[in-house]
């Protein structure tokens, strides 16, 4: 499960862009409970979602034509610098190059070997999100790419991240952790893009917690967002279901199993 002792290769942020940051704020108040803490020129108006004060998720602000409204995940990188250099050896990209975030870290904007885009964190001030693992937090997440192999041995070469194969009926599922963890600090899956019949291009998928993923689902029916897989149970995992957003911003939900039920590792 993700942790906040965000070692290297786990994910520390999950944020987000859209052009009209007023709806999507309007639709994950509804959702999660989030309330959005508009960011300053200091930091050119990047904005946060928060429960209570604390930090759930980031959100900015961007034109359509720039970019189109999406998720983004940051793992974390002991040297974003030598980070850079390892994804475009591994056969990956440079979004944006490196960049401090005043002292709060330092930051860079990178595809994978299969153009998928992800970003990169280098601790300062800022260690990462506040909210996991909770209601309203990120939980769980998952890329979808054409070639399971590839992507692993991509990211493996980068992070070093750690895989575990889990079996199920017709196949097994990819699991990944920090090289420095261990199965308990599972924090994703990879699967096939065919898996997902509604999309091709590969994507990071991230998973937030909730009480309950069906009234969870209603909320997104009624807010004006879409319902791109309907609730799913699955054993000693949960509910879960896959969503968008009304600007069309990709994410998932799950209510867990409970702890008596749960998979163990």
């Amino acid at each position: 499960m993700l942790s906040t002792r965000f070692v290297p290769g786990a994910p520390v942020w999950v944020d987000m862009c859209a052009p009209d940051l007023d709806s999507v704020s309007a639709f994950y108040r509804e959702l999660f409970g989030w309330e959005i803490q508009r960011g300053g020129p200091d930091v050119g108006g990047y904005s946060q979602f928060q429960i209570s004060g604390r930090t759930a998720a980031g959100a900015m602000a961007m034109p359509a034509d720039e970019a189109p409204p999406a998720w983004t995940l940051y793992f974390r990188a002991a040297d974003v610098d030598a980070t850079v250099k390892s994804v475009e050896q591994a056969g990956g990209g440079t979004l944006y190059e490196a960049v401090d975030v005043r002292d709060l870290g330092r930051m860079a904007g990178l595809t994978d070997s299969a153009g998928v885009p992800f970003s990169v964190w280098q601790q300062g001030e800022l260690k990462g999100l506040d909210v996991l693992n909770e209601p309203g937090g990120l939980v769980w997440s998952e890329l979808y790419t054409p070639d399971v192999s590839a992507a692993t041995s991509f990211y493996g070469s980068v992070f070093g991240w750690q895989t575990t194969e889990m079996p199920f009926p017709g196949g097994s599922y990819t699991m990944v952790h920090p090289a420095d963890g261990t199965a308990d600090d599972m924090f994703g899956g990879i699967v096939p893009l065919d898996s997902d019949p509604l999309e091709d291009r590969a994507y990071w998928l991230p998973y937030f917690q909730v009480d309950d993923c069906d009234d969870t689902v209603a909320k997104v029916e009624r807010s004006g967002g879409a319902v791109r897989m309907d609730t799913v149970d699955m054993a000693g995992v949960g509910r879960f279901a896959k969503l968008a957003d009304p600007a069309g911003a990709r994410f998932a939900v799950l209510q867990p199993a409970p702890p008596g039920e749960q998979m163990e590792s």
